[in-house]
């Protein structure tokens, strides 16, 4: 048997077995530990194994040895109970300690005697808003946020004016030094003055993070307190009179297609759709689309400059709290921050509308970070207590390649979630993990970030997600050495992987109807794009409509 660690509360006893075969008369005896963590049926075998005992005794041996563990932790078990009322006997416990211990873990343990729950305010919350957006009140609800949005977006405006003017500010004073450098000033001076600015930029940019920290806090806490005394309001049948609705003052906010204010138009241009089904017996039925679009403008809060400034996104207020949930998948690098690339511009979008249901960004971040530090940690104890002083060799051999890389960092194929109540279409945002890799044309369906994928498929189908949005290409801007080759094999892989991955769908959640969205780069010609559109239908097999005629 092998040995385990030795602990106190461990006791050894001796199983013995006896058999007959034929005229012989065998004994068997193997030393176990109690309380025994093994599981039987794997103890069972291994005694039929390395003892290599007959395959006759093999139904007897199993029961005796069952028979055996029973009894001996039942007789455990007695004695510990009769030390722990010899003890109580002897007044060697505080029984009245004992009785509260007791007490307290029968009513943790039996529903009918337990305390009842206290109220989880976020459920609670849930709850009431969900109420409130599928009632009359949704308007009054969608124009106080769109009221909160004006300030946000004021304030914003602000901040981009007082930036862009200090770095013009900046820039003239730079020229000046510059002129003088050799002359008056030397090296040394053009630095002082550089970190200066630098420390003056720095100053003047979280004076204004910390003015929109407050902002949305206070705007948070108020929006949910009136969304409560709404609900309270409609509850009370003797109120007869309800809030009078919130509108928003068109002179807070001009119209105006200045991008200083942040106004997006739509690029969608170019869109194909597709009906398909999938499945070997039972067929479902899915709808594609391919669309030639930015992956941030289903997160960015869009402008009708003809009708004002209005927030697009009542249908995501409708399924926030539902089982129809939107998705979409963002390309990042190994670093868990918002500070630059996509990111950086990710959480500008969501800088630009306060969330009154989820925390915001950079808290969600930081506690995405919390949780890769203790997976990395769990994972590296596991391993050494698995392999011992072999993983520690090995670790030693890699010490300087461990030494580049951050634990806290991700690996090329994870991906981290956001929830989120304030972007114009979507509610969950993968952040998948890729590396340069994906810019090479010779990746395959087990490359880490096809196999991200189809981990995110999986979680979408454990947790109501119904609409996806995926980069085919697995970048989110074309470069040079994206030709047309190379955009019709990563798309063909693609299609065929993701195809792949929704025929497993139906084992994860029994067939549901989804809808997945593959979206290229803006920046993609229109010449690439109907080739790939032609791709989709012959790798997916578009059900189309057959028409039958009679000839009489």
């Amino acid at each position: 048997m092998k040995p385990g660690k030795a602990k106190d509360c461990w006791t050894e006893k001796n199983f013995a077995y006896n058999f007959q075969a034929g005229a012989q008369s065998f004994d068997l005896t193997v030393p176990l530990q109690f309380p025994v963590k093994e599981n039987i049926a794997h103890l069972h075998g291994r005694l039929m194994l390395l003892h290599n005992l007959p395959c006759f005794i093999e139904k007897d041996l199993k029961k005796s040895l069952c028979q055996f563990v029973e009894e001996e932790t039942i007789k455990d078990f007695d004695r510990e109970a009769e030390q722990a009322l010899e003890a109580v006997k002897s007044s060697s416990v505080d029984v009245e300690q004992l009785a509260n211990t007791w007490m307290k873990s029968y009513k943790e343990t039996t529903l009918e005697h337990a305390r009842p729950e206290e109220p989880n305010w976020d459920e609670d919350f849930a709850d009431i808003y969900h109420d409130l957006i599928h009632s009359p009140a949704s308007e009054t609800l969608l124009n106080l946020e769109h009221n909160y949005f004006v300030s946000i977006s004021e304030l914003l405006c602000e901040r981009d004016i007082e930036l862009k003017k200090l770095r013009e500010r900046q820039g003239t004073e730079m020229n000046k030094v510059m002129q003088e450098l050799g002359k008056s000033l030397t090296d040394q001076d053009v630095n002082a003055v550089a970190a200066q600015h630098f420390d003056s930029q720095q100053i003047l940019e979280n004076k204004w993070n910390t003015e929109l920290k407050q902002l949305s806090t206070i705007q948070k806490q108020e929006y949910q307190e009136w969304v409560i005394k709404l609900h309270q309001d409609l509850k009370n049948p003797n109120n007869s009179f309800i809030s009078e609705e919130i509108k928003v003052q068109p002179s807070r906010l001009h119209e105006s297609a200045d991008s200083s204010l942040g106004v997006y138009e739509e690029h969608r241009q170019l869109e194909e759709s597709f009906t398909i089904h999938l499945g070997a017996q039972l067929k479902t039925m899915h709808n594609l689309r391919l669309l030639r679009a930015d992956m941030l403008d289903f997160c960015k809060h869009k402008r009708n400059l003809r009708s004002g400034v209005k927030l697009h996104r009542l249908q995501t207020a409708l399924s926030l709290y539902s089982t129809s949930l939107c998705g979409l998948v963002l390309l990042v690098d190994n670093r868990i921050n918002s500070y630059s690339g996509i990111k950086r511009d990710f959480a500008t979008v969501c800088q630009e509308c306060t969330d009154f249901h989820f925390p915001q960004l950079q808290e969600q971040l930081e506690v995405v970070q919390q949780v890769v530090l203790y997976a990395r940690a769990q994972r590296c104890q596991k391993a050494k207590h698995q392999y011992g002083s072999a993983y520690e060799t090995e670790e030693r051999g890699e010490k300087v390649k461990n030494s580049e890389r951050n634990h806290s960092n991700l690996l090329p194929g994870e991906f981290y979630v956001t929830r989120h109540s304030n972007l114009s279409e979507i509610h969950v945002v993968f952040h998948l993990c890729v590396d340069d890799n994906v810019r090479s044309g010779n990746i395959t369906a087990r490359d880490p970030a096809i196999m991200g994928l189809r981990n995110i498929l999986k979680v979408c189908c454990t947790h109501d997600i119904t609409t996806i949005n995926i980069p085919l290409l697995l970048v989110h801007e074309m470069s040079e050495e994206m030709t047309i080759p190379w955009c019709s094999k990563r798309a063909e892989l693609v299609f065929k992987c993701v195809k792949g991955f929704m025929m497993e769908m139906v084992s994860w959640d029994g067939g549901v109807s989804r809808t997945v969205q593959f979206l290229v780069p803006q920046n993609i010609s229109e010449e690439m794009f109907y080739q790939l559109s032609n791709m989709l239908p012959q790798i997916f097999r578009v059900s189309s409509t057959l028409t039958l005629t009679s000839k009489r």
